[in-house]
């Protein structure tokens, strides 16, 4: 199926951003993509376009798969490829943006993949220039800025440009196949809507682990940390997808008004509970790689991994812990959100069948995209009821054949078509930093310890202990 013909223009198109994410995903949209469909890169120094975009291609194919590549299909892409130099604080190349776009009748997204701070400046430059027209749609990135007041300040000064409808904020976690399937899982199957509540979960686990450090980031990731690089926005995201109420509808307002209502449920964490409730460690050095100062080349308390105990203050979710956790150069790389079920009521089962687990729902979002659900079963060819935890697995890219999307890819084409129930409206983000904030503010007040964890390793023993307390432990990476 075709997608209308549309412009985008990538403002950063030179960065790592484009390389590994917008261009991959852009690529992968090429056969559905209408001949007049152009990219436009921006960059911010005068180059060779024809060098820059041999190199944009030459890096693209680095986050392609190799079957994804083939010759008549990257020539065709790189066709709509062009560059510009523009800057976006001054004047230059404003002029010749201008003139690719006129006249202004096709969809045009505009692509923040900037720094944060530049998204006003960038929005003021093309209403200036009349580059804005009820046919634009602005991408921005998050996490938008570092505080509530910071990001109110950032969005207030886009809507000056843009409204709403045309403003949208992306988080590409909500562009996966698995996490759109949580809709699905909650609201289309009897089994798990009838169980979805405290009376059946005993807690719920939200993980995004990276094996890589900070690499080429200190400058931002020094001022930022891990609570607001990560939980500000993707795992709160996550967390109102599982913790959400039905919808009315499956329509962008329906979806915004029932997460609001989870980020507003979520009870404030207080200077008496803070060092309960919440971990901060930083990465120290091992065989493998320096530690982060070591890194930075200077000393920090900036946080490289963070596990929060969160609650939901509502009728569904008030007995239920949600544990959030995310930290960098750990042992494993994956997303996944386990929703951990309560044991059975009564053991009907003799000592010597062997402990029973607890049903448990995994719900992997990378490497693998994948659902699992496990069951305990007795094991074949035993005269003795002798039970073992078997799981119902459900691997998304074997059970549909061709291609699946990738989660910018999905978004990107939902912009062009106006849909945003997988996007983030402004109310989120204030209503995620004013629960973020508090925490913030008691880490610095209260002096909070900043725990240590080698490098590579599966993190602050401190994290294990935030579940210890309740008897519980962090579901094993398998």
């Amino acid at each position: 199926m075709s997608v209308q013909a549309f412009d985008v223009v990538i403002f950063g198109g030179g960065g790592d951003l484009a390389s590994r994410k917008l261009l991959p995903a852009l690529y992968r949209c090429e056969s559905t993509l209408a001949p007049k469909t152009r990219i436009i890169l921006t960059v911010h120094r005068e180059q060779s376009a024809r060098e820059f975009l041999a190199g944009s291609i030459s890096k693209m194919t680095a986050f392609l798969s190799d079957h994804e590549c083939d010759a008549a299909t990257l020539k065709r892409f790189r066709q709509r490829l062009h560059m510009l130099v523009i800057d976006v604080d001054g004047e230059r190349g404003w002029g010749e943006l201008t003139e690719r776009l006129s006249p202004h009748t096709k969809i045009t997204l505009y692509y923040f993949a900037l720094s944060a701070s530049l998204y006003g400046q960038a929005s003021q430059r093309l209403s200036e220039h009349g580059l804005i027209s009820d046919q634009c749609r602005v991408v921005i990135e998050k996490p938008i800025g570092h505080s509530e007041l910071s990001a109110e300040e950032i969005n207030a000064r886009i809507s000056q440009y843009f409204t709403e409808q045309q403003t949208y904020r992306i988080d590409h976690y909500l562009g996966k196949e698995t996490v759109q399937n949580l809709i699905a899982l909650r609201f289309g199957n009897a089994l798990l809507e009838r169980q979805w509540d405290g009376s059946s979960i005993d807690h719920v686990q939200i993980s995004l682990c990276e094996t890589v450090g900070v690499e080429g980031r200190f400058g931002y990731y020094n001022h930022t940390g891990a609570l607001r690089d990560m939980v500000q926005n993707h795992l709160l995201q996550l967390l109102c997808f599982v913790a959400m109420e039905p919808p009315s509808r499956l329509d962008e307002q329906s979806i915004r008004q029932e997460k609001i209502k989870v980020l507003r449920s979520l009870r404030r964490i207080t200077t008496e509970k803070i060092d309960r409730a919440t971990i901060r460690a930083q990465y120290q050095a091992s065989a493998k790689q320096p530690g982060y100062c070591q890194q930075l080349g200077e000393q920090s308390n900036t946080e490289t991994y963070v596990a929060i105990k969160a609650h939901i203050d509502n009728w569904r979710w008030s007995k239920v812990p949600f544990y959030l956790r995310t930290g960098k150069c750990l042992a494993n790389a994956y997303a996944e959100i386990v929703i951990q079920f309560r044991p059975v009521r009564y053991n009907v089962f003799s000592p010597s069948a062997g402990p029973l687990e607890a049903n448990s729902l995994v719900i992997r979002l990378q490497p693998e995209e994948s659902i699992k659900m496990s069951l305990m079963v007795k094991e074949l060819h035993s005269s003795r009821n002798k039970l073992k935890p078997v799981s119902l697995d459900l691997n998304l890219a074997t059970e549909f054949t061709g291609k699946l999307s990738d989660g910018y890819k999905t978004l990107l084409l939902n912009v062009v078509e106006g849909d945003k129930s997988l996007f983030i409206h402004r109310d989120e983000i204030v209503a995620a930093w004013q629960w973020v904030d508090p925490i913030i503010d008691c880490w610095r007040r209260n002096n909070s310890p900043l725990y240590s964890y080698v490098s590579h390793s599966e993190g602050p023993a401190a994290a294990d202990a935030l579940l210890e307390r309740g008897g519980r432990q962090w579901f094993p990476y398998r």
